[in-house]
């Protein structure tokens, strides 16, 4: 019997010893899982959560500025639709008197001179 109970404590021995190598490979495979992973996601050039939240805030004010902005824009093009029509500037025209000094300051002009043909002699 005291063999039996030497093999069981052989045994247990044993396993203690499986179990503690077990542990032991299963902190290597965490560790180089972790590595792993790490160098996976530096290569992705991901962002970090930081950079995300700044972001995140810049756009939500963004969009904040761009909603005020539109409610400006519609206010001012109601004003405008409410305003009467501008009136267009009159094209400048010369008016009677305007033409007639022009036409006193203007010297006419001299009727061209005829050609001279030769003669047949």
């Amino acid at each position: 019997m005291s063999n039996q109970n030497n093999m069981f404590g052989e045994f247990t021995k044993m396993a203690e010893g499986a179990m503690s190598a077990f542990g032991g490979v299963k902190e290597e495979m965490d560790s180089f899982m972790r590595q792993h992973l790490e160098r996976l996601l530096s290569d992705m050039d991901l962002v970090t959560r930081e950079e995300f939240e700044v972001v995140k805030a810049m756009a939500a004010k963004a969009r904040s500025e761009q909603e005020a902005l539109e409610k400006k824009v519609a206010q001012l093009e109601a004003k405008l639709a409410k305003a009467p029509a501008a009136r267009k500037p009159r094209a400048k025209t010369a008016s009677p008197k305007a033409a007639a000094t022009k036409a006193k300051t203007t010297k006419p002009k001299a009727a061209p001179k005829p050609k001279a043909t030769p003669k047949a002699e």
